[in-house]
């Protein structure tokens, strides 16, 4: 029942509604004019090594959905260096920093790979059920937490589910932070903007079209299931990477080790890193990588 003591959204007056969507909203365009080396586009890949994390968030401590967890790093992560590896495509991983003490090694062996580790939250915990000043002591503690395992301090952030509250921006601020790839304004970086103002903090855009997660999970006890088939999904991705060729702009994929790292699914990306490795003028970056390129060859304000 709503509370009649508080309006409606219909009843807010216009500076409330305004004053709700300015508060975290896009800036300027960062899109270059060309990418390093002079290719044509980025392609920034990412994985979420989420692995037990969701279902301990959740008090799901039972071995099933544990497993599953476990999967991504026990078999999912080698398979994905070695992929990586293969194509010579530095990419990104958003680890909670729970997986990151669970799996001794794992981090260290992103950076020795020559990919980046960014922050993805404690315990994959959902940022707009917190209080600000939890929000903000697990993620300055994640940050200590990753700097401690990889020798590197993180630059960027994901938000565990993409959870962005309202103080996310501000934590991710007072962190020094110099990128956010949370949320989905746009297909290319563009700056954030906290209430009208720029922060100088870039928005490296997700969307779940470009994530594994909607086209292949499954939860026996409810009506999730994985309807597209991976040779369906390489469509989806295929068509998103060519328009971003042709566009000269970012493509961007999110993945996670205990989804995309079985092996018909894994296929699914190879052919899709075949399919634009046939490409000319293709360059690949770690988020880290796009962004510091962006700061120093976007459009000036």
């Amino acid at each position: 029942m709503s509370d009649p003591r508080k309006p409606e959204p219909w009843q807010w007056e216009e500076d409330t509604w305004r004053g709700h969507v300015d508060h975290v909203r896009a800036g300027r365009s960062l899109k270059p004019a060309s990418w390093p080396g002079g290719a044509k586009v980025a392609v920034a890949l990412s994985f979420d090594s989420d692995h037990e994390t969701p279902a301990l968030r959740d008090g799901d401590v039972l071995p099933g959905k544990l497993a599953q967890g476990e999967y991504g790093a026990r078999v999912g992560v080698p398979r994905i260096l070695a992929l990586l590896e293969r194509y010579r495509a530095p990419s990104s991983f958003f680890v909670p920093a729970v997986s990151a003490l669970l799996h001794d090694g794992e981090v260290k062996s992103y950076v020795n790979g020559g990919h980046e580790v960014a922050l993805h939250g404690w315990i994959h915990e959902r940022n707009t059920q917190l209080a600000a000043a939890d929000e903000r002591d697990l993620t300055f503690r994640a940050a200590d937490v990753l700097e401690r395992l990889t020798g590197v301090r993180p630059v960027g952030i994901r938000t565990p589910s993409w959870d962005f509250s309202a103080a996310t921006l501000a934590i991710t601020r007072e962190l020094g932070l110099r990128y956010d790839s949370s949320l989905m304004a746009d297909d290319e970086p563009y700056e954030l903007l906290a209430d009208g103002e720029p922060t100088g903090v870039v928005e490296l855009p997700v969307e779940w079209i470009r994530d594994d997660a909607p086209y292949f999970m499954m939860d026996r006890f409810a009506s999730l299931r994985p309807y597209t088939p991976p040779r369906g999904v390489l469509t989806i991705w295929r068509d998103e990477f060519d328009d971003a060729y042709a566009e000269g702009g970012l493509f961007q994929l999110t993945m996670h080790p205990h989804i995309i790292g079985h092996r018909s699914r894994l296929a699914v990306l190879a052919e899709l890193l075949d399919h634009i490795r046939g490409h000319e003028g293709v360059w690949f970056g770690t988020h880290a990588q796009v962004v510091d390129h962006v700061l120093v060859s976007a459009p000036a304000a």
